[in-house]
C-alpha cells in the first residue's frame, strides 16, 4: 500500500509518519514543502495540473495532509488552509480517483461551544476566527468532493515536538532558557483560564494511520481529542513540574503570531466515540505523559542531582516541527 504524507516534515506529520511505518505492507511517501520531501508540493502555490501530473506519477492509494498555516497574513491562511486542501482534492480525484483522502482539520472551526457541553461532529461549525474560518473552507472542499475522503478534526495536540507556535512547546522553550533553580526567574505566558481538550500527538498520528488503511468507507468528519476539558493552566503546571522551575509563571497578553485564533473560545471539549466506532481508536497517552515526554524530547534529561539538565545526555529525540503544520495549541 503506497501512502502519501503531506507535511510530513512537521509536528502531526512526523508522527504519523512514524506511525504508518510501523505497520506491515506500508510504502510512505514523503511529500511537502520542507528540505527533504520528495515529492516536493507546495499546496499552496503548485498549479492544478503540475499537482495533479505528480500524484497521477506517485499512484497512492492513500494520502495524508497534515499541511496546515496556524498563523500569519490572511492571504498565507487562505493559500494553505483553504486553498490547498481544495486543489488537492481536485487534483486527487483527477490523477487517483480511488484513492483515500485523510485531512487534518481543526477544533477551530466549532468555533465558541457551551461549556460544560462536548462537541460531536454534528455541531455546526461557527468558527470566530480567520484560522478556523479558513480551515473550515478546506474541510468543506474536503467532504464536497466525490473522493473517498475523510476529516479528522483535531482538537490540541500536545507532545514531543509540539512546535514553539503553540503554548506547551513555546512554554517548554522558554523554560529551557531558565535556570531551572534559579527562585527568581519569571515566564511570561498567555491567558491560562481557558479549559481545552488535549490530545497527544501520537494519537493523533494513530488516528491518521488507522483512517489511511481502513478497510471501509468512514465517515466524512471524525474528531479526534482525548474526551476531556482541562485548564491550560494544567499545562503550565504540569511543565513546570517536570522541569523542575522554581520562578514564577506570569501571564500576560499572548502577542505571540496567530494567539488570537481562539481567543473568544473559553471551555471546548470533543466527543470522540464517532471516532471509537469507525476507527476502533481510542487515546492511549495520559496528559502527565504527553507533557513529560514533550519536556524529555525539548531539553535533555536531568543528571545527577543538582545539575543543570541541559548538560546530560538526550532521552528521546522528537520529529521536526515547522509551522506549516497543524500545532499542539490552546488556539487549536
Amino acid at each position: 500500500m503506497r501512502i502519501l504524507v503531506l507535511g510530513s516534515t512537521g509536528f502531526l506529520g512526523g508522527h504519523t509518519v512514524e506511525q504508518l511505518r510501523a505497520l506491515p505492507g506500508v510504502r510512505v511517501l514523503l511529500g511537502g514543502r520542507a528540505p527533504g520531501a520528495e515529492p516536493h508540493i507546495d499546496l499552496a502555490t503548485t498549479p492544478l495540473t503540475e499537482l495533479t501530473a505528480t500524484l497521477r506519477d506517485l499512484d497512492p492509494d492513500a494520502v495524508v495532509n497534515c499541511a496546515g498555516a496556524v498563523g500569519g497574513a490572511a492571504p498565507r491562511l487562505a493559500e494553505v488552509n483553504a486553498r490547498g486542501p481544495a486543489v488537492l482534492a481536485e487534483a486527487l480525484w483527477l490523477a487517483a480517483p480511488e484513492a483515500r483522502l485523510v485531512h487534518l482539520g481543526s477544533a477551530a472551526e466549532y468555533g465558541v461551544t457551551e461549556a460544560g457541553r462536548g462537541v460531536a461532529e454534528t455541531t455546526p461549525a461557527r468558527p470566530v476566527s480567520l484560522y478556523g474560518a479558513t480551515k473550515l473552507a478546506g474541510t468543506l472542499a474536503v467532504t464536497g468532493s466525490s473522493l473517498d475522503a475523510v476529516v479528522l478534526r483535531v482538537f490540541n495536540p500536545v507532545g514531543p515536538g509540539a512546535a514553539p507556535a503553540s503554548l506547551p512547546g513555546r512554554l517548554a522553550a522558554e523554560l529551557r532558557r531558565t535556570v531551572p533553580g534559579e527562585p527568581g526567574a519569571t515566564v511570561a505566558v498567555g491567558d491560562l483560564s481557558a479549559h481545552r481538550d488535549f490530545v497527544d500527538a501520537r494519537d493523533v498520528a494513530l488516528a491518521a494511520a488507522l483512517a489511511a488503511t481502513a478497510p471501509r468507507q468512514l465517515p466524512r468528519v471524525l474528531n479526534i481529542g482525548s474526551g476531556t476539558a482541562r485548564p491550560v493552566r494544567e499545562v503550565a503546571e504540569q511543565l513546570v513540574r517536570v522541569s523542575g522551575f522554581r520562578g514564577r509563571i506570569g501571564e500576560t497578553l499572548d502577542t505571540t503570531p496567530g494567539a488570537e485564533r481562539s481567543g473568544a473560545v473559553s471551555w471546548q471539549r470533543a466527543e470522540i466515540a464517532a471516532a471509537g466506532e469507525a476507527l476502533d481508536w481510542r487515546p492511549r497517552y495520559a496528559f502527565a505523559e504527553s507533557l513529560a515526554d514533550l519536556w524529555a524530547a525539548t531539553v535533555p534529561a536531568a543528571g545527577p542531582p543538582g545539575a543543570d539538565p541541559r548538560s546530560a545526555a538526550p532521552r528521546s529525540a522528537a520529529p521536526p516541527a515547522t509551522t506549516a503544520a497543524p500545532t499542539g495549541d490552546p488556539a487549536r
